[in-house]
């Protein structure tokens, strides 16, 4: 069975002959280039300059040789965007700073900082107006320069077996409504002026709708999961009701992944959503998701055996495989091995799982806890699933 061959069968819900593994695919199961580094150096491969899929975020691309040392089962195609194209740091004081194609400034700290942060968006009060919205000088999302030259990658990775994701080349339609004004301001406008917040996603879905519809002819039958990611969860509950998720964004998320499966019926929709989100997922299986990204094991009401008892009928898990908020970075090597084997036995029966952390591998990991991980998948993600 090949890494293409193992991750359909796990995502139509049937037993491969081992869990796949999605090691930097998409931008939210990926590495820091820090932890990149040291996890190379702890295999013994040679040290290179890591190129990043986000620069935003700094997360590496793995190299080949490291694909191949750890088996993964998943490659990504990411389109060139404003976390990865024409990102032009300028030194400013003790910080870069990054003007991006949406009118976004970024900052991150010199002369090595970790990641960029959003220190000022571009449309605000007091001229924040429907005519303003539409003014904006919004990206042309459906450029066909975003794709070049991702059919010959993804041409060549399917040749070489392997499972191919494409990334949705910005944040979601909620989360990217936040950069644009402000998380504060956005969240007004939901409760005070839903009108206004209308205008916005709708330009915001509009933008979607562009991409897909010039990439998926170019590059669908080549593809096997699109992806979504728009964060709705905190720690403990959600961000916003879930009737405003309803009144106000689901209706659109509906069209958006209406359209994709219009243009590629074949490929599976990847959402990812942070948090506790657990009273959206219905709603998000409603809109025609397949795979819930990630499974936030520590956020309140996100156990994963629940979660794979009361929706794994109808869903793939798509990471989960250790905590990072602390197992990961802080545990001993043997408390990771113990945390993969509690959540490989609660989501991983039966199929319909993809391993992966809960989300980035972040720059605080110890190489040997990374390693730790992949052992403990070894270990226990062979099916059939060993019991005690």
């Amino acid at each position: 069975m090949n890494s293409r061959e193992r991750l359909l069968t796990a995502l139509n819900h049937h037993e491969p002959d081992r869990i796949p593994f999605d090691l930097g695919s998409v931008q939210v199961t990926g590495i820091h280039a820090a932890a990149y580094r040291g996890l190379r150096a702890a295999l013994g491969l040679p040290d290179v300059e890591p190129s990043l899929c986000d620069s935003i975020q700094q997360l590496a691309r793995p190299d080949e040789d490291l694909i191949a040392r750890l088996g993964v089962d998943v490659r990504g195609l990411f389109p060139r965007n404003s976390h990865n194209w024409n990102v032009r740091e300028e030194p400013a004081g003790d910080a870069w700073l990054y003007h991006d194609e949406w009118g976004i400034t970024h900052q991150r700290p010199r002369p090595d900082g970790l990641y960029y942060s959003i220190v000022r968006v571009p449309l605000g009060r007091p001229d924040l107006t429907p005519a303003a919205i539409e003014a904006h000088p919004w990206p042309d999302m459906g450029d066909p320069e975003r794709i070049a030259g991702l059919r010959e990658l993804a041409l060549g990775y399917r040749a070489a077996g392997y499972a191919v994701t494409l990334k949705d080349p910005f944040a979601g339609i909620f989360e990217m409504g936040q950069r644009i004004v402000g998380m504060q301001e956005l969240l007004m406008m939901m409760a005070l002026d839903p009108a206004l917040a209308g205008v916005l996603f709708d330009r915001l879905l509009a933008l979607k709708l562009a991409f897909w519809e010039m990439a998926l002819p170019a590059l669908g039958d080549l593809v096997d999961v699109v992806t979504y990611a728009d964060d709705y969860g905190t720690q403990q509950s959600q961000l916003i009701s879930p009737a405003m998720f309803r009144e106000q964004l689901k209706p659109r998320l509906k069209t958006l992944f209406a359209r994709i499966k219009q243009l590629a019926p074949h490929t599976k929709q990847f959402f990812h959503s942070c948090g506790n989100v657990r009273p959206l997922i219905p709603d998000y299986i409603a809109i025609g998701t397949d795979i819930l990204n990630p499974v936030h094991v520590r956020a309140a009401g996100m156990e994963p055996a629940a979660l794979k008892r009361d929706f794994g009928r109808d869903l793939v898990f798509w990471g989960g495989g250790v905590d990072t908020q602390d197992v990961l970075p802080h545990g001993t090597p043997q408390a990771v091995k113990d945390d993969v084997r509690r959540n490989i036995d609660a989501l991983a029966p039966g199929g319909g799982y993809v391993f992966n952390p809960v989300h980035n591998i972040q720059p605080d990991v110890p190489p040997q806890n990374i390693l730790a991980m992949w052992e403990a998948l070894q270990e226990y993600g062979i099916y059939p699933l060993p019991v005690e």
